[in-house]
C-alpha cells in the first residue's frame, strides 16, 4: 500500500527517571514535535530504547501517547522482535491502543534467511489491520532486507513501506526501482534524508528531528516543492549536526542533546551509558555552531 504518511516522522526518545518513564517530559517532547509540524511520532523505535523496557512499560506508554497526541499526528509504534510471536503480540496491543501504524524492525541476532523475513512480515501484517512499515537497519540487527525481498514483502496488502537505514544508496535505489508502485520508501538515516527524498522518498523517520524538528520538516518541504538549491543549502547546515548525533551509538547522543536543550530526559538505560566527555564536547560544539542554545 502507498500513502500511509508523507513528511517527517520523529523517532522519539523515551525520557526516564528513577521511577521509570517520565511522562511529564514525554508530554513536553510530544507537544514540541507537534508544534514544529511533524507528521508522525514513532514511539518505541530504536531511539526509544524498547529493548530495555518491560512489556508493561511499553503498553502503558502506548496508551499515554495515543491519548496525548489525540489525532494531531500519526502515531506509529515499534513492534519488531527476534521472536515473531512477541512481534505479533506487540503489534496487536499497539493496534488495540489506537496506533495508526507500526514500525517493525527485522528480527535480530537469530539472523533469519530472506524467506524468513517474508514470513516474519507476513505474520505481523496478517495479525493486524493497520499499516506496517518494515525497518531495515543491518548495522544493528545483522540482517538486511535485500531489494528483491522487499519487493515480495511489498505485495502484502497492509505493508506500507520500508524505513531504509541500510546506508547503501545503490541498494536503496534498487529498492526504489522494485517497490515504487507498491509501497513507500522512507529515509531512516538522517545523513541520507536529502538524496532519498530527492529520489522519491515519501518522508523520513528521523532521529535528528528530536532536536530540530522544524528544519527537518523544512528540508522535506523544500525537496517536495522542487526548491533543490535551497534544500541543498539547508542539508549542508543539517549534516554536521546529524553526524554529531551518531558519534556514539543511538540514542546516547540525541538523548544528551535533548537534555542540553533543557528537557529532563534522563540517561539511557544500561547497557547503554552516558556520553563520553570527548564526544559530548563534539556534540555541544555542533549544536552551538548550528545556533542552538545550550540550557543545561
Amino acid at each position: 500500500m502507498k500513502g500511509f504518511f508523507n513528511g517527517v516522522g520523529t523517532a522519539i526518545i523515551t525520557p526516564f527517571d528513577k521511577n521509570g518513564v517520565n511522562y511529564e517530559v514525554m508530554g513536553q517532547l510530544i507537544e514540541n514535535q507537534i508544534a514544529n509540524g511533524v507528521d508522525a511520532i514513532v514511539v518505541l523505535g530504536t531511539t526509544g530504547e524498547p529493548s530495555t523496557m518491560s512489556f508493561e512499560e511499553e503498553h502503558l506508554l502506548m496508551g499515554y501517547t495515543v491519548k496525548k497526541i489525540n489525532g494531531r499526528a500519526k502515531v506509529i509504534f515499534g513492534c519488531g522482535s527476534n521472536n515473531t510471536a512477541d512481534a505479533v503480540m506487540t503489534a496487536q496491543k499497539a493496534e488495540a491502543y489506537g496506533a495508526d501504524g507500526l514500525l517493525a524492525v527485522t528480527p535480530y541476532y537469530n539472523k533469519c534467511t530472506q524467506n524468513g523475513l517474508v514470513a516474519y512480515y507476513k505474520a505481523i501484517c496478517e495479525a493486524v489491520s493497520i499499516p506496517v512499515i518494515a525497518y531495515n537497519v543491518p548495522g544493528r540487527t545483522g540482517v538486511e532486507i535485500q531489494p528483491a525481498t522487499m519487493a515480495k514483502i511489498a505485495e502484502i496488502p497492509n505493508m506500507a513501506g520500508i524505513k531504509d537505514a541500510g546506508g547503501n544508496m545503490s541498494k536503496t535505489m534498487e529498492t526504489f526501482r522494485l517497490v515504487r508502485e507498491k509501497c513507500d520508501v522512507y529515509s531512516g538515516e538522517d545523513a541520507l534524508n536529502f538524496p532519498i527524498l530527492a529520489c522519491g522518498g515519501a518522508g523520513v523517520i528521523s532521529v535528528l528531528s528530536n532536536i530540530v524538528p522544524a528544519d527537518v520538516k523544512k528540508l522535506y518541504t523544500l525537496v517536495k516543492e522542487g526548491k533543490i538549491d535551497e534544500a541543498i543549502t539547508l542539508n549542508d547546515k543539517l549534516l554536521p549536526l546529524a553526524n554529531a548525533c551518531f558519534v556514539e551509538v543511538n540514542p546516547i547522543p540525541v538523548k544528551e542533546a535533548v537534555n542540553l536543550l533543557g528537557y529532563k530526559a534522563g540517561t539511557p538505560r544500561p547497557p547503554l551509558t552516558v556520553m563520553e566527555d570527548e564526544n559530548k564536547a563534539k556534540l555541544i560544539a555542533a549544536m552551538q555552531n548550528y545556533g542552538l542554545e545550550i540550557k543545561a
